[in-house]
Protein backbone atom coordinates (compact mmCIF):
# COMPACT_ATOMS: atom_id res chain seq x y z
CA UNK A 1 0.00 0.00 0.00
CA UNK A 2 1.19 3.48 -0.91
CA UNK A 3 0.39 6.84 0.62
CA UNK A 4 0.52 9.50 -2.05
CA UNK A 5 0.54 13.13 -0.98
CA UNK A 6 -0.32 16.13 -3.11
CA UNK A 7 1.31 19.43 -2.24
CA UNK A 8 0.10 22.95 -2.96
CA UNK A 9 -3.26 21.86 -4.39
CA UNK A 10 -5.11 24.90 -3.02
CA UNK A 11 -4.06 28.33 -4.28
CA UNK A 12 -4.47 30.11 -0.94
CA UNK A 13 -2.42 27.47 0.88
CA UNK A 14 0.42 27.80 -1.62
CA UNK A 15 0.33 31.55 -1.09
CA UNK A 16 0.30 31.36 2.72
CA UNK A 17 3.59 29.42 2.59
CA UNK A 18 5.03 31.73 -0.09
CA UNK A 19 5.18 28.88 -2.59
CA UNK A 20 4.50 29.27 -6.31
CA UNK A 21 1.16 27.99 -7.54
CA UNK A 22 1.96 24.74 -9.40
CA UNK A 23 1.18 24.13 -13.04
CA UNK A 24 1.09 20.36 -12.54
CA UNK A 25 0.49 18.23 -9.43
CA UNK A 26 3.23 18.17 -6.79
CA UNK A 27 3.56 14.55 -5.65
CA UNK A 28 5.35 13.07 -2.67
CA UNK A 29 5.23 9.56 -1.25
CA UNK A 30 4.93 8.41 2.34
CA UNK A 31 5.54 4.89 3.69
CA UNK A 32 2.67 2.93 5.20
CA UNK A 33 4.30 3.40 8.61
CA UNK A 34 3.18 7.04 8.41
CA UNK A 35 -0.44 5.98 8.92
CA UNK A 36 -2.04 6.70 12.28
CA UNK A 37 -5.28 4.76 12.67
CA UNK A 38 -8.22 4.38 15.03
CA UNK A 39 -8.09 7.93 16.43
CA UNK A 40 -4.84 7.06 18.19
CA UNK A 41 -2.93 10.00 19.71
CA UNK A 42 -0.10 11.72 17.89
CA UNK A 43 3.19 12.14 19.72
CA UNK A 44 5.32 15.08 18.59
CA UNK A 45 8.68 13.57 17.55
CA UNK A 46 11.90 14.74 19.12
CA UNK A 47 13.52 15.90 15.85
CA UNK A 48 11.16 18.82 15.29
CA UNK A 49 9.96 21.89 17.17
CA UNK A 50 7.32 22.92 14.64
CA UNK A 51 4.75 20.35 13.55
CA UNK A 52 1.90 21.78 11.48
CA UNK A 53 -1.54 20.25 10.92
CA UNK A 54 -2.91 20.01 7.37
CA UNK A 55 -6.41 18.57 6.94
CA UNK A 56 -7.04 16.79 3.63
CA UNK A 57 -9.66 14.81 1.76
CA UNK A 58 -8.36 11.27 1.22
CA UNK A 59 -9.27 8.97 -1.67
CA UNK A 60 -8.94 5.20 -1.36
CA UNK A 61 -8.14 3.34 -4.59
CA UNK A 62 -10.23 0.21 -5.19
CA UNK A 63 -8.89 -1.06 -8.51
CA UNK A 64 -5.49 -1.77 -10.06
CA UNK A 65 -4.61 0.85 -12.64
CA UNK A 66 -1.81 2.26 -14.77
CA UNK A 67 -1.93 5.14 -17.28
CA UNK A 68 -5.56 5.81 -16.41
CA UNK A 69 -7.38 8.20 -18.73
CA UNK A 70 -9.02 11.02 -16.79
CA UNK A 71 -12.45 10.12 -18.16
CA UNK A 72 -12.13 6.67 -16.59
CA UNK A 73 -10.55 7.75 -13.28
CA UNK A 74 -13.91 7.72 -11.46
CA UNK A 75 -13.93 3.93 -11.79
CA UNK A 76 -10.87 3.57 -9.55
CA UNK A 77 -12.35 4.79 -6.26
CA UNK A 78 -15.64 4.52 -4.41
CA UNK A 79 -14.93 6.06 -1.02
CA UNK A 80 -13.84 9.40 0.41
CA UNK A 81 -12.24 9.83 3.82
CA UNK A 82 -10.36 12.52 5.67
CA UNK A 83 -6.85 12.70 7.05
CA UNK A 84 -4.28 14.99 8.59
CA UNK A 85 -0.88 15.44 7.00
CA UNK A 86 1.38 16.38 9.88
CA UNK A 87 4.40 18.26 8.58
CA UNK A 88 7.64 18.98 10.42
CA UNK A 89 7.75 22.50 9.00
CA UNK A 90 11.13 23.46 10.45
CA UNK A 91 12.73 20.33 9.01
CA UNK A 92 10.97 20.84 5.68
CA UNK A 93 12.24 24.42 5.43
CA UNK A 94 15.78 23.32 6.23
CA UNK A 95 15.71 20.60 3.58
CA UNK A 96 14.14 22.85 0.95
CA UNK A 97 16.78 25.53 1.55
CA UNK A 98 19.44 22.97 0.62
CA UNK A 99 17.54 21.76 -2.44
CA UNK A 100 17.04 18.36 -0.81
CA UNK A 101 13.95 16.12 -0.84
CA UNK A 102 11.66 16.73 2.12
CA UNK A 103 10.36 13.19 2.64
CA UNK A 104 11.60 13.14 6.25
CA UNK A 105 9.40 16.13 7.05
CA UNK A 106 6.27 14.47 5.67
CA UNK A 107 6.62 10.71 5.89
CA UNK A 108 7.87 10.11 9.42
CA UNK A 109 6.15 7.50 11.59
CA UNK A 110 2.49 8.26 12.38
CA UNK A 111 2.50 11.56 10.51
CA UNK A 112 -0.67 10.70 8.58
CA UNK A 113 -3.78 10.19 10.72
CA UNK A 114 -6.63 8.65 8.71
CA UNK A 115 -10.35 8.47 9.43
CA UNK A 116 -11.82 5.17 10.60
CA UNK A 117 -14.84 5.75 8.36
CA UNK A 118 -14.90 6.43 4.63
CA UNK A 119 -18.02 7.73 2.87
CA UNK A 120 -19.27 6.23 -0.38
CA UNK A 121 -18.97 8.88 -3.07
CA UNK A 122 -22.58 8.22 -4.10
CA UNK A 123 -23.62 10.11 -0.94
CA UNK A 124 -22.24 13.35 -2.39
CA UNK A 125 -23.93 15.34 -5.13
CA UNK A 126 -20.47 15.61 -6.66
CA UNK A 127 -16.94 14.74 -5.54
CA UNK A 128 -16.08 18.24 -6.75
CA UNK A 129 -18.31 19.79 -4.10
CA UNK A 130 -17.32 18.28 -0.73
CA UNK A 131 -17.04 20.52 2.32
CA UNK A 132 -14.47 19.61 4.93
CA UNK A 133 -12.95 21.29 7.97
CA UNK A 134 -10.66 20.99 10.97
CA UNK A 135 -11.27 22.10 14.54
CA UNK A 136 -8.40 22.71 16.94
CA UNK A 137 -9.49 22.72 20.57
CA UNK A 138 -13.05 23.36 19.42
CA UNK A 139 -12.22 26.29 17.12
CA UNK A 140 -12.38 25.98 13.35
CA UNK A 141 -8.91 26.55 11.89
CA UNK A 142 -9.29 25.13 8.38
CA UNK A 143 -12.23 24.99 6.01
CA UNK A 144 -12.24 23.90 2.40
CA UNK A 145 -14.28 22.52 -0.46
CA UNK A 146 -13.02 20.07 -3.06
CA UNK A 147 -14.15 22.51 -5.77
CA UNK A 148 -11.21 24.68 -4.71
CA UNK A 149 -8.61 22.05 -5.63
CA UNK A 150 -6.31 23.19 -8.41
CA UNK A 151 -6.19 19.60 -9.65
CA UNK A 152 -9.42 17.67 -9.06
CA UNK A 153 -9.55 14.06 -7.85
CA UNK A 154 -9.98 12.42 -11.27
CA UNK A 155 -7.19 14.55 -12.72
CA UNK A 156 -4.90 13.55 -9.85
CA UNK A 157 -5.58 9.84 -10.34
CA UNK A 158 -4.86 10.09 -14.04
CA UNK A 159 -1.67 12.07 -13.49
CA UNK A 160 -0.31 9.89 -10.68
CA UNK A 161 -0.95 6.70 -12.65
CA UNK A 162 1.46 7.84 -15.35
CA UNK A 163 4.30 7.37 -12.89
CA UNK A 164 3.06 4.84 -10.34
CA UNK A 165 0.80 1.84 -10.74
CA UNK A 166 -2.15 2.37 -8.42
CA UNK A 167 -3.10 -0.64 -6.32
CA UNK A 168 -6.13 -1.53 -4.26
CA UNK A 169 -5.91 0.21 -0.89
CA UNK A 170 -3.57 3.00 -1.97
CA UNK A 171 -4.46 6.32 -0.35
CA UNK A 172 -4.22 9.73 -1.98
CA UNK A 173 -4.02 12.73 0.36
CA UNK A 174 -5.33 15.41 -1.98
CA UNK A 175 -3.91 18.61 -0.49
CA UNK A 176 -4.86 21.10 2.20
CA UNK A 177 -6.69 24.45 2.20
CA UNK A 178 -5.26 27.54 3.94
CA UNK A 179 -5.11 27.88 7.70
CA UNK A 180 -2.34 25.43 8.58
CA UNK A 181 -0.64 25.99 11.89
CA UNK A 182 1.46 24.60 14.69
CA UNK A 183 0.28 21.95 17.11
CA UNK A 184 1.20 21.81 20.77
CA UNK A 185 1.06 19.09 23.39
CA UNK A 186 -2.51 18.95 24.69
CA UNK A 187 -4.20 20.03 21.45
CA UNK A 188 -7.27 18.17 20.23
CA UNK A 189 -7.88 18.05 16.49
CA UNK A 190 -11.23 17.06 14.96
CA UNK A 191 -11.71 16.61 11.20
CA UNK A 192 -15.07 16.79 9.47
CA UNK A 193 -16.55 16.00 6.08
CA UNK A 194 -19.72 18.05 5.77
CA UNK A 195 -21.06 17.87 9.34
CA UNK A 196 -19.69 14.43 10.17
CA UNK A 197 -16.84 14.14 12.63
CA UNK A 198 -14.75 11.35 11.13
CA UNK A 199 -11.39 11.82 12.83
CA UNK A 200 -10.20 12.90 16.26
CA UNK A 201 -6.53 13.18 17.15
CA UNK A 202 -5.09 14.20 20.50
CA UNK A 203 -1.55 15.62 20.45
CA UNK A 204 0.76 14.32 23.16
Amino acid sequence: MKLIGIGRNYIDHAKELNNPVPTEPVIFLMPDTALLRNNDPFYIPSFTNEVHYEVEIVVRINKLGKNIAQKFAHRYYEEIGIGIDFTARDLQSKLKSKGLPWANAKGFDYSAPISKTFINKSEFSSVENINFSLLKNGKEVQKGNSSEMIFKIDELISYISQFYTLKIGDLIYTGTPPGVGKVEIGDKLEAFIENRNLLTCNVL
